[in-house]
């Protein structure tokens, strides 16, 4: 099946950590573009929208994928959209939940490494998965889901005063 162009979806698991803070699950993009960067490489579980798929079928799809494990129970609450910089639309929902980073056994996809080579290599989606409070997680994410954290229920996002419109940013990954 092909997929839908420009639009990806995902969903941003959130719980209450140490000290009543919010914290946010996480996935440092993977491959060899990302491999030595941290702040900006970072990013909720999203990926592409198939063609006749619904955004929040997409979003549940692509977090199992990147993750390996599935979706928490819960009802998912409605983010809206931000916009990278690369044109990419992601649409995004909030779900309240928890899941251990040592059970992530995350999807792969190929890319020609190196570039030119020939040779098909298999990266997997995220190297990484973490939990970070928002101040961290600001620092860390894509800049455009910035606008995506600020959203949450009571969040308090660095540099983020407007979370209710498109917000510009980074590209990044699915």
């Amino acid at each position: 099946m092909t997929t839908t162009a420009r639009l990806s979806a995902g969903i941003l698991l959130h719980r209450t950590g140490a000290g009543g803070r919010t914290e946010v699950l996480l996935g440092h993009m993977g491959g060899p573009f990302w491999a030595r960067k941290d702040a900006g490489a970072w990013s909720i579980p999203k990926g592409e929208v198939e063609d006749g798929e619904e955004p929040e079928d997409a979003a549940r799809r692509e977090f199992a994928e990147e993750l390996g494990v599935p979706v928490p129970e819960g009802p998912l609450e409605p983010l809206g959209t931000v916009r990278q910089s690369g044109g990419k639309t992601v649409v995004a929902w909030a779900l309240r939940g928890d899941l251990d980073p040592d059970t992530v056994t995350p999807g792969t996809f190929e890319l020609e490494w190196p570039r030119g080579s020939g040779q098909l290599r298999a990266f997997p989606e995220v190297d990484r998965v973490g939990w970070f409070d928002l101040v961290e997680a600001a620092r860390l994410v894509v800049t455009a889901q910035r606008g995506l954290l600020a959203r949450l229920p009571g969040a308090e996002v660095p540099g983020e005063s407007d979370p209710g419109g498109v917000v510009a940013g980074d590209g990044g990954g699915g």
